[in-house]
């Protein structure tokens, strides 16, 4: 495992989801897919504050990787309005004395203040490709549906404290048209959005469709880009998203490498 790139972890630890990116990162790692390691994993959860998050502090621990809690819930319960800069300020002073080259959010919980942004370089997943519906994966979804998507994907993007405002780093996109798809969108053609979210909801085909071929891609991609960030074939340069040459790019492309992990998964 590479000990020159050094990756910081952001992450509430709520359920087996959280528990599954770091498993996968940290085994890409040790395989030597990825040369790099995680210095650090910070949760805004305390241990004993909740068994999903619990769950997750026994799997960092059994890496062996340095584990930094700090409740958010007792900050914001005991200081009530205004309780985030306290909350971010101690949250800076427990990381003090790490350096990392970038951090990922993986299941955190937070939005993330304007001085943690700048103190550190950090990454989050976007369920939606460059340019593509904001929102959680289901509204990203729905607002695809409603406007007749030819194509999706998913991002990860630099974290700013407007939520999902930040620029692209990294994408995939993937097709909405051809099979499977053409006959799940011929089966609502004529009915509303309204009239499919109310009669099938989630359980609809198209939607359903949509979702397994998104989350498909998505852990994927956060391995993808830490390995791209680890080997400098794209970093963070100031504010800007920049290639091994040092030349400003709208987000790196890992499309055709994402398609290849996921062919067998979907039936491709």
């Amino acid at each position: 495992m590479g000990d020159d790139y050094h990756i910081g972890w952001f992450s509430t630890g709520r359920g087996e989801g959280s528990r599954d990116l770091l498993r996968a990162v940290r085994h890409s790692m040790a395989q030597g897919e990825i040369a790099a390691d995680i210095s650090f994993v910070f949760s805004n959860r305390e241990p004993g504050q909740a068994a999903g998050s619990d769950a997750f502090f026994e799997l960092v621990r059994g890496y062996g990787i340095p584990l930094v809690c700090l409740s958010s819930k007792r900050f914001r319960d005991s200081l009530g309005e205004g309780w985030r800069p306290r909350f971010e300020g101690e949250a800076m002073r427990l990381l003090d004395g790490y350096e990392p080259h970038l951090c990922v959010l993986a299941g955190y919980m937070l939005i993330v203040g304007e001085e943690m942004c700048r103190r550190f370089p950090m990454i989050n997943l976007h369920p939606a490709a460059p340019g593509g519906p904001k929102g959680t994966w289901r509204e990203v979804i729905w607002q695809l549906i409603a406007e007749g998507a030819t194509e999706t994907g998913a991002m990860m993007h630099r974290v700013t404290p407007q939520l999902d405002e930040g620029p692209a780093v990294t994408y995939c996109t993937f097709s909405l048209r051809g099979e499977p798809f053409d006959r799940h969108w011929e089966a609502i053609a004529g009915r509303s959005v309204a009239e499919v979210r109310a009669t099938e909801g989630e359980d609809n085909p198209l939607f359903a469709l949509i979702r397994r071929h998104g989350r498909a891609r998505e852990l994927p991609l956060i391995v993808a880009t830490i390995k791209a960030f680890s080997e400098g074939r794209v970093r963070i340069g100031g504010d800007a998203v920049v290639d091994a040459a040092g030349t400003a790019i709208p987000g790196y492309d890992v499309s055709a490498e994402i398609d290849e992990l996921v062919r067998g998964e979907l039936g491709a």
